[in-house]
């Protein structure tokens, strides 16, 4: 059977971390299974305790924040699987989720990475994915299929190729992993999923959603809080998406669209709603994106 390397990071979250790997020993799988946990230089280190409390995980704890991408990437360096499922630890499984998710990409070769249908756990009638869009290279958007809308089956018969995979949960098959390589680092937060699955796609592999395996998510259904680090990354990550992805055309006239359209938006409001102290993060942002390649890792953070 094959080997499925369950792999989620934690950043100053144990107690949230403890309950999806709670949710986890009630897996109804048929396959083998190792659950790696990650954590991402959290100020207290939670790996010894768990390693009382779960030996049958295994624990590997970064000094340095990796960043989503980088994170992830360290887990997938320790993982055997022939599978491997990248889950956010601020979710929590359902019994059937890894063995359908399983069957589904063995029976098609074709699939590169796969996400299930993810429900809020809030509310969990609720949707927030059930596939993407393709993106607009034009402004760099797309929408998310399902998002806000009460579950009542309707996408049940949904399944099948999509856009992009859901950063919360996906299913990476090894060998499209091998061939495409791991996420870039270098996006650290926001959008590297997004282009993961950009390269997957280029490395000849679909990307898939599968409608009928479910994983709750405890993001909230309220618009995120603005923080420094948001701001500075969806902008930086946006531009850098497009320059990655997109056709030499395309990015001139993005560059412009958010030059003309994006920047003078942003910055009425921030003004408008007194966050007056992000414009010099979006310049920054936008700085970044003319000073560096798409594969630096000169790495800026500002602070939360």
């Amino acid at each position: 059977m094959a080997l499925v390397s369950i792999i989620t990071v934690n950043y100053n979250s144990a107690p949230i971390t403890e309950q999806l790997l709670n949710s986890i020993q009630q897996l109804n799988c048929h396959q083998d299974t190792e659950v790696i946990v990650v954590d991402n230089a959290s100020r207290l280190n939670p790996v010894p305790q768990w390693q009382l409390r779960f030996p049958e995980y295994k624990f590997f704890r970064s000094e340095k924040n990796l960043g989503f991408a980088g994170g992830n990437n360290l887990g997938i360096e320790h993982a055997k699987g022939d599978f491997l499922f990248l889950i956010n630890n601020d979710t929590e499984i359902t019994s059937d989720l890894v063995p359908r998710l399983l069957t589904i990409m063995i029976q098609r070769p074709s699939i590169g990475i796969a996400s299930p249908k993810i429900l809020y756990y809030e509310k969990k009638e609720i949707i927030q994915y059930a596939g993407y869009t393709p993106m607009n290279f034009l402004t760099a958007r797309n929408h998310c299929i399902g998002q806000f809308e009460v579950d009542l089956g309707q996408y049940d018969n949904s399944s099948g190729i999509t856009a992009y995979a859901h950063g919360a949960a996906m299913m990476v098959r090894r060998e499209a992993l091998e061939k495409a390589g791991k996420m870039a680092e270098n996006f650290f937060l926001y959008y590297e999923e997004i282009d993961w699955c950009e390269q997957m796609k280029k490395a000849g592999y679909d990307i898939w959603v599968d409608t009928k395996a479910t994983i709750y998510h405890k993001e909230s259904m309220s618009v995120g809080k603005a923080s420094s680090i948001k701001e500075y990354f969806m902008h930086r990550n946006r531009i850098l998406f497009i320059r990655k992805n997109a056709t030499n055309t395309q990015c001139r006239l993005f560059l412009l669209y958010y030059i003309l359209v994006v920047l003078p938006k942003s910055m009425y409001k921030y003004t408008m709603n007194g966050q007056i102290k992000y414009a010099p993060l979006l310049i920054r942002s936008i700085w970044w994106n003319f000073t560096n390649k798409t594969d630096s890792n000169n790495l800026y953070i500002p602070s939360a």
